[in-house]
């Protein structure tokens, strides 16, 4: 015999959502012993560590600020990448790095009507151990963490992650026009850039929520510093 209640949700049935609410009053919970053998088995986390201080999570860091989002939940969270949905390589890489981080299978889905893909994944206190607040970060002051600022080659890989979200690459060969440029409206995203590039031997200019690199000779080390573009590896 059928239930009465499959495929009903608390969003779609008035007696599912009437019972959730009961249940939420009485603290009733009909999945614990379910969790708990989950748990015990290793099949759900039952720990949630900090992320590791490695370069591939800095460049992770690096793309979400750019081009990232966490969104909060009563009991979890999601962290979304959006991507062009033509750019194979740039999906296919954060979508590799994002399963090596959360060992768990990550949704890879075309939003509807655009030419944007998101790649997301639930967990829970992702915003608290990767260190980016949930919601909107367009007045957030950023600061580059110790371990990532002390440590050349981890900026680097954190720099690449900026330019992989937002920034561009532009050659005009009748004009002999090279571009290297990263884009972004917080104000201290925009900073980090620019001394980071720096700090790295290059010589940026910015004008309002643009910073440029346009010398020729500097514009291709660059997009070969950073890798940019650069889904080989």
């Amino acid at each position: 015999m059928k239930a009465w209640n499959k495929g009903q949700t608390k969003e779609t049935n008035k007696s599912v959502l009437k019972i959730s609410r009961t249940m939420k009053r009485k603290r009733l919970d009909n999945f614990k012993a379910w969790r708990d053998h989950m748990k015990n088995s290793g099949r759900i986390k039952s720990v949630y560590p900090s992320f590791p201080k490695t370069a591939e999570v800095a460049e992770l860091i690096g793309v979400l600020l750019g081009d990232g989002h966490i969104e909060r939940f009563p009991r979890t969270e999601r962290l979304y990448i959006f991507s062009n949905a033509n750019n194979h390589g740039f999906i296919q890489r954060y979508e590799k790095i994002l399963t090596r981080l959360f060992k768990k299978k990550i949704a890879v889905k075309k939003v509807t009507g655009s030419e944007c893909v998101r790649l997301s994944v639930y967990e829970k206190n992702i915003s608290k151990r990767i260190g980016i607040p949930c919601g909107s970060r367009a007045k957030l002051h950023v600061r580059i963490p110790t371990w990532i600022s002390n440590d050349a080659s981890v900026l680097r890989c954190y720099i690449r992650g900026l330019y992989e979200a937002e920034g561009s690459f532009c050659v005009h060969k009748p004009t002999s026009t090279y571009k290297f440029i990263f884009v972004n409206h917080n104000d201290s995203l925009l900073d980090i850039v620019f001394t980071s590039l720096e700090r790295f031997g290059f010589h940026p200019h910015r004008s309002l929520h643009k910073i440029q690199l346009s010398r020729k000779d500097e514009v291709m080390s660059a997009v070969d510093f950073f890798k940019f573009r650069d889904y080989t590896d």
